[in-house]
């Protein structure tokens, strides 16, 4: 049998010339294996930039005063309800304009009426008014509809005297915690215009102080000096919209 071997020194000449890629052709290569790692990039800017929006770059309140109903109040009254107590309101904080902020919870606090709500939805506004009354940077002053479910349920405000009850049991004697929308002559005196569509879904009219007539205005209790000082200038704005009111609130 013959056997072929091959010289050790013998070579191969490569007759194929190298291949040169074009700029487009080497960017085509690049984008179709570096594509998904682009987009992730470009995403992860988009929320970092998201939460600097937010966190950074949002206006700080000078106030917050929290409302409490069955649904939001009309678009229209918020608007003109904060920019009418601007006046009464200091710049806190230092950035040359006066910002307060109006949070609002859509709830029905009390539990014999709201059990055909979603439990979810429910829970989730009442999560977010917990952490309102929990926070020292919080509402302060609130509008309510219902303030005897709002006191039963939360035990959160103060007598109108400026005491606090005692927190266990909870006070049941709301009426002596609020003042009547109707009772407080610098806030039936504000211009508050009128209102188009009470929801985002009618177009529904009327007097934005008519909206609020039916309302109940009232602070929350501090319990600690540390609190009382957080809430000092709200205080202060306290004590001006409610000059010279007289409670009808047991009047029933």
């Amino acid at each position: 049998m013959a056997w072929v071997t091959k010289n050790s020194q013998e070579t191969y000449a490569d007759n194929q010339p190298a291949r040169t890629y074009t700029k487009a052709e080497k960017a085509g290569n690049w984008w179709h294996y570096n594509k998904w790692i682009v987009a992730a990039v470009v995403v992860a800017v988009i929320v970092v930039a998201a939460i600097v929006k937010d966190t950074v770059l949002r206006a700080v309140p000078d106030y917050q005063i929290g409302y409490v109903g069955l649904q939001e109040l009309p678009a229209d009254t918020a608007a003109a309800l904060t920019a009418s107590l601007q006046p009464f309101c200091e710049d806190l904080n230092g950035d040359g304009q006066v910002l307060i902020q109006l949070n609002q919870y859509a709830l029905n606090l009390d539990e014999e009426s709201s059990v055909d709500e979603d439990p979810y939805v429910r829970m989730a506004g009442i999560t977010k008014l917990s952490a309102d009354l929990a926070s020292t940077d919080g509402s302060y002053i609130y509008i309510l509809e219902d303030p005897e479910s709002f006191q039963a349920y939360t035990g959160g405000l103060r007598y109108l005297d400026g005491t606090v009850p005692d927190q266990e049991p909870v006070a049941t004697d709301w009426q002596n915690m609020v003042y009547r929308w109707t009772d407080c002559p610098v806030l039936t005196g504000l211009d508050l215009g009128e209102y188009t569509g009470y929801t985002l879904v009618d177009d529904t009219t009327g007097s934005s102080q008519d909206v609020m007539s039916k309302l109940y205005v009232a602070r929350r209790g501090v319990w600690t000096d540390d609190g009382q000082e957080d809430f000092a200038s709200d205080e202060a704005l306290w004590q001006a919209l409610t000059a010279g009111a007289v409670s009808t609130a047991a009047e029933g």
